[in-house]
């Protein structure tokens, strides 16, 4: 079993994305590599966030963490570099700008979703109020329903037809 090095696997994984956008069965087969070690390799640098190409076919649909490993490569760089480095991700400058607003607009939000989570747990608690007190109100109406049949059965056993004149629900 052949052992390659991180920089030898990191050539060949660069191989996968623009400009050359080879597919994986033509890098294993130009390598001399197997498809499933290929694919392997491809999957760990997806997990370390690295930005590979996988079953999607577009940048926009990367993962979360890819687009923010982007995001973090990217921010050092100069205009020029940036420019390079997308043209060898298969990138749009525009797209990584766009990452990065929504990156910072899931910051901004948390704030007015904290808000919102509490005010609608505030709502949440007067319904459970109000429907406990409906459920209270029932719960009287039922045992005196209840106590009512009750009543009536237990008179009608012992008594008969004066038991019935009495009873104003008979």
């Amino acid at each position: 079993m052949a052992r390659y090095s991180p920089e030898r696997k990191e050539a060949i994984l660069k191989k996968l994305l623009p400009p050359h956008n080879l597919t994986v069965a033509e890098v294993a087969r130009e390598e001399g590599i197997a498809v499933q070690t290929l694919y392997h390799w491809r999957d760990i640098a997806r997990k370390e966030g690295r930005p590979v190409p996988g079953k999607t076919l577009t940048a926009d649909d990367w993962s979360a963490e890819a687009k923010l490993a982007v995001i973090i490569e990217t921010a050092p760089l100069s205009e020029a570099e940036i420019n390079q480095y997308c043209r060898e991700k298969g990138l749009f400058r525009e797209q990584v700008q766009q990452w990065k607003q929504d990156c910072l607009a899931g910051f901004q939000t948390s704030e007015v979703q904290t808000k919102t989570i509490k005010q609608q747990a505030k709502a949440d608690k007067a319904e459970i109020k109000s429907l406990q007190r409906e459920l209270r109100y029932k719960e009287k109406a039922l045992a005196e329903a209840a106590a009512l049949l009750v009543l009536r059965k237990s008179s009608m056993r012992s008594g008969g037809t004066t038991a019935r004149r009495a009873n104003p629900f008979a």
